[in-house]
């Protein structure tokens, strides 16, 4: 008897690859991945179909442009970077990377003066770029001997440093050198609309979900009071000590936060070109003024730099990106505010589109936390068509960590995000708490219900409705029922009520004439007492602002009922090499661990015990189908099984487990009941009778199916694990030969179990094979079902006893005996 040929595996694999496709030319059936063809294309200018097919892919729709180093299109290596140098004279910076005092601008100048330390700089720079890069990377040596260097390097000599390190070694440096020992998040909570209740409804999901600091920004900057007292109390009611701001022009922005509608700043925009800082009508004089004028309020201030934004407008002197973003870095230490958002920013297209672009961007940041300022590290603009380069442009931050690993995720839908989109939005969030899961690493959110969610939302909404009413605005503006109830169940801005602009605009008007602060806006909340928690939450944010607490570097403020301010000061960054520094645990881990599909592993837990908000998951939905499915077939086991005469007879042998504790295959689409069905009718087509037996002693696909063709008085049996492998068997090949296998359990279906029971009555009748039946291929069926898979199998190998004997089964599916169907 001849075999057909076996797919290169272990025949108890769950997800072995054929060597060659069972319908003939594999490369008619090979599935679409990602919007590609299925099917190779022909084409009349001869290109190959592959080429083609790469050319469709959506990473060429991404711009990529050569180097043009004279115009600054080049992303940290240009000839016209200068070399590193420095001379002290009496105390004082006279030459710094080969320029001279008299030839300094006006950056220059105030790096000189108001950044590197006169007294540390010569010795410093003598060290080679080499040197400073291993004390970077090296765990014996401590963030603080770091800083102690990094205190007198010029900007040139940090670029030099950064040239000579690899991506993981600049992960390496920023894993030591970010000034907060705890990761945290940041994000965007915007609509197009300008819309005030889904600006409360979302920022109370985001608080929620973790974040620790929401930004909004505006398309009519009138709207701005309006908006930021939305987005303070959705901020406290979904999870206490979010920080806000709205991003708009610096007077603005410095208004919202004296009146303590806001409580944090970071669109102090910095340049690395003299001409850029003019264009702007600012000075790094002028910057530094501004943020004494928040930091006298007890206002958390960052700058906003970014690689590539001297290009973007015209004036880059020809310098690499990455040197003029280590003079935007200089000047914001300089000014003395506790951090810089940088990581590109809103040009990240710029260095994405040039070699080493992407290195360029985790050195910025790199060097924004070796320098000892907060590094809120980018990932905010949509960067690519492309979603595996999209994830690999976060993935730096994200596993190094940083103060925090997004300088705005979107919490809101892409599209209605005016800040252009994110490089992730809402739709990204179970993909980000799987990449924590995955690694261990902390991105700042959690996985939380939709129950949770929905209480939120309401009561931030029906908080903003209350203080609406209760500031008594001229002219009044209401919150009606049907905008709580759409900003509850709203994906966007397009799924809200329209509301009278003009009227929202006039009372937006009132907040500001009457100057209407933060603490009215607790006096008027206070008047409902079911908003008490908000209340108290907001009183809170306004009371930290009087302590100064949010002035240390890298301050956030913890979610619990005194919102601790955790820093650089009482939380600093104590990595030390392996066994060191901040990891998830305890709590923290146990609640990263949550995702929103999870497969139950413990045998005894009911669905009815999941709770109301896992009730619609689709493991639970399996589970409640699977008791259903049980409840179709009953089972009874007889004697001994002994093998028979019969030549025709086609000997069915289920595992251990089989219909004991699920009765569907692993996808839960198929209940058991119905494939067994489908298995005898395929038998019973071409004239082979069926017999069946229970396996005992073994959950091995090959020793069942052996069993089943040994006691087969045809020689061919067919052997099924609980979870749908399935083999046809011949009694006198070794157990691990078969003449079919069907590994991949979960594209099984009853019409193939009725194929296979064809082919398994031909065998009985044929010396040679019969063409084998024909199956899908599911390349991505590993992903989403091994772990299934391997939970089946730990379940039916505890239904094994060892050495006892097959036994005879007799069953009856939905009442019928199995011989009357």
């Amino acid at each position: 008897m001849t075999t057909s040929p076996q797919p290169r595996t272990h025949p108890t694999t769950d997800f072995a690859v054929p060597t060659q496709s069972r319908t003939g030319n594999a490369d008619d059936t090979t599935p679409a991945r990602d919007g590609g063809p299925t099917r190779p294309v022909t084409t009349p200018d001869g290109k190959l179909g592959r080429t083609l097919a790469l050319e469709q892919r959506d990473v060429n729709k991404d711009g990529f442009i050569k180097e043009w180093p004279s115009m600054g299109l080049v992303a940290m290596d240009s000839p016209a970077d200068p070399k590193p140098s420095v001379r002290v004279d009496h105390g004082q910076i006279v030459e710094m990377d080969g320029r001279k005092r008299a030839d300094f601008d006006f950056i220059d100048r105030f790096i000189a003066d108001k950044v590197i330390d006169p007294s540390v700089t010569e010795k410093a720079m003598a060290l080679s770029a080499t040197e400073i890069a291993h004390m970077l990377v090296a765990p014996t040596i401590s963030r603080q001997e770091v800083l102690a260097v990094s205190r007198g390097l010029t900007p040139a000599k940090l670029l030099e440093v950064a040239k000579t390190m690899n991506v993981v070694e600049l992960m390496m440096a920023f894993q030591k050198m970010r000034a907060r020992r705890t990761p945290a998040n940041q994000a965007h909570t915007t609509n197009k609309l300008e819309n005030p209740v889904l600006i409360a409804a979302d920022a109370a999901e985001a608080a929620l979900r973790g974040f620790r600091e929401l930004e909004t920004t505006l398309g009519v900057v009138r709207y701005a009071p309006l908006v930021a007292i939305a987005l303070l109390i959705g901020s406290q009611t979904g999870r206490g000590g979010v920080l806000t701001q709205c991003a708009l022009e610096e007077a603005t922005t410095l208004k919202l936060g004296m009146r303590g509608l806001t409580t944090y700043a970071e669109t102090v925009s910095v340049y690395g070109t003299e001409q850029v800082f003019e264009d702007g009508d600012d000075t790094p004089w002028s910057k530094a003024f501004l943020a004494s004028a928040y930091a006298s309020r007890g206002i958390k201030a960052r700058f906003t730099s970014g690689t590539g934004s001297e290009v973007l407008m015209g004036h880059a002197d020809g310098k690499s990106m990455l040197y003029l973003e280590i003079r935007c870095i200089l000047v914001t230490k300089g000014a003395g505010v506790q951090g810089l958002q940088n990581g590109s920013i809103s040009c990240i297209g710029l260095p994405g589109a040039v070699p080493a672009g992407m290195r360029a961007v985790v050195a910025e940041n790199m060097i924004t936390a070796m320098v000892d300022l907060e590094c809120s590290a980018g990932n905010d603009q949509a960067f690519s068509h492309s979603k595996m380069r999209s994830t690999a442009r976060f993935l730096p931050q994200l596993l190094a960590g940083s103060d925090l690993v997004t300088g705005g995720y979107s919490s809101v839908p892409n599209d209605d995000n005016m800040f252009a989109g994110s490089n992730e939005d809402v739709l990204d969030y179970d993909d980000w708490n799987t990449l924590q899961r995955d690694f261990q690493v902390d991105g700042g959110l959690r996985h939380v219900t939709d129950k949770e969610i929905r209480t939120v939302r309401e009561s931030a909404a029906r908080a903003l409705q209350t203080v609406l009413a209760g500031l008594e605005l001229d002219p009044p503006i209401t919150v009606s029922e049907d905008e709580i109830q759409a900003a509850i169940n709203a994906f966007s801005s397009a799924d809200m009520p329209k509301r009278d602009i003009h009227q929202d605009l006039k009372a937006a008007d009132y907040i500001d004439k009457k100057r209407i602060s933060g603490l009215e806006v607790v006096r008027a909340l206070d008047k409902d007492p079911q908003h008490a928690e908000t209340v108290s939450n907001v009183l809170t944010m306004l009371r930290q602002r009087v302590s100064g607490d949010l002035l240390q570097t890298s301050a956030i403020l913890d979610p619990d009922p005194g919102m601790t301010p955790r820093s650089a000061v009482n939380d600093p960054n104590d990595y030390a090499g392996p066994g060191t520094g901040y990891r998830p645990s305890g709590q923290r881990w146990e609640e990263m661990k949550v995702l929103r599909h999870l497969i139950e592993t413990h045998p005894h837990r009911r669905v009815d015990d999941a709770g109301e908000d896992d009730a619609d998951t689709p493991e639970a939905k399996k589970k409640k189908a699977d008791e259903q499915a049980m409840r179709r077939l009953t089972f009874e086991e007889g004697n001994p099984a002994e093998k028979r005469d019969d030549p025709h007879e086609v000997v069915i042998a289920l595992s251990p487990g089989f219909g004991r504790f699920s009765g569907t295959t692993i996808t839960g689409e198929y209940a058991f009941a119905d494939i067994l069905k489908a298995l005898i009718a395929g038998i019973k087509t071409h004239g082979g009778t069926p017999r069946f037996i229970r396996c005992l002693h073994s959950a091995d696909v090959a020793a069942v199916a052996h069993t089943a063709a040994k006691h087969s008085g045809s020689k061919i049996g067919v052997g099924i694990l609980s979870r749908g492998t399935t083999v046809i068997h011949h009694a006198d090949l070794r157990r691990l030969q078969n003449l079919e296998l069907f590994p991949q359990a979960p594209v099984m279906t009853p019409t193939i179990f009725e194929e296979i029971g064809k082919n398994a009555a031909l065998y009985t009748q044929r010396g040679d094979a019969p063409d084998p039946v024909p199956t899908e291929n599911d390349y991505m069926a590993r992903v989403k079902y091994q772990a299934r898979a391997a939970l089946s199998q730990i379940k039916e190998i505890g239904f094994v006893t060892e050495g006892a004997p097959p036994v005879e089964l007799d069953f009856k599916v939905d009442g019928v005996h199995w011989k009357d169907l």
